[in-house]
Formats: C-alpha cells, sequence, structure tokens
C-alpha cells in the first residue's frame, strides 16, 4: 500500500477548506437534518459518478494505448477531481452542522 505524501494531503485538505469557504460564501451557515443532508451530498457523489463514467466508457471506446491521454481525458479528471473536493467539502459541512445542531452538548 503506497503512502500518500504528506504535502499533497496537506495541500488536497487546503483545497477542501477553500470549497468549504466557498460554500459558505454562496449559501451562509447551513443547519439541514440529517436527511437533507444525506440528498445533497448524494447528489454530489452522482456528479462524481457521471464524470467518472463519462471518463471511463470514453477511454474504453476511443484509446487504444492506455499511455496515451487526450486533452477531453484530463479536462475530464479535472472535473472528476473538482466534484471529490465538494464531496469532501459536503461531507465537512455535514459534521460541523451536526455537531452546531443534534450534537449540542
Amino acid at each position: 500500500m503506497s503512502k500518500v505524501k504528506l504535502s499533497n494531503r496537506t495541500s488536497i485538505l487546503a483545497e477542501i477548506v477553500g470549497e468549504r469557504q466557498k460554500q459558505d460564501a454562496k449559501w451562509g451557515e447551513q443547519n439541514h437534518n440529517p436527511i437533507e443532508w444525506s440528498a445533497i451530498l448524494t447528489e454530489e457523489c452522482g456528479e462524481v459518478a457521471k464524470e467518472a463514467l463519462e471518463y471511463h466508457f470514453y477511454t474504453k471506446k476511443n484509446v487504444k494505448d492506455a499511455k496515451v491521454i487526450s486533452d477531453w481525458q484530463k479536462e475530464k479528471l479535472s472535473k472528476y477531481r473538482a466534484e471529490l473536493i465538494q464531496v469532501a467539502a459536503v461531507a465537512v459541512a455535514m459534521l460541523e452542522s451536526l455537531e452546531r445542531n443534534e450534537l449540542k452538548v
């Protein structure tokens, strides 16, 4: 099992924090109940799946040499990655909301 370099992890986590800040700026503090949050997260996961499926089936149909990656494929992987950051940020928002509301002490 390969280890993720700490600098890569730190960079990814910083992107997630940045996405959380964008979400807060756009929507304000969100305090949904768990089922609403689950639906929001599921919608975001659907966007990840869409990008992954489009990449997979385009590549399977059009790419003979797996070492060659087209600009279109790079763009799809970039969109896939951006959607993953959004999923992670929504999951963080869910945790923040849970702690603010349901898990008040």
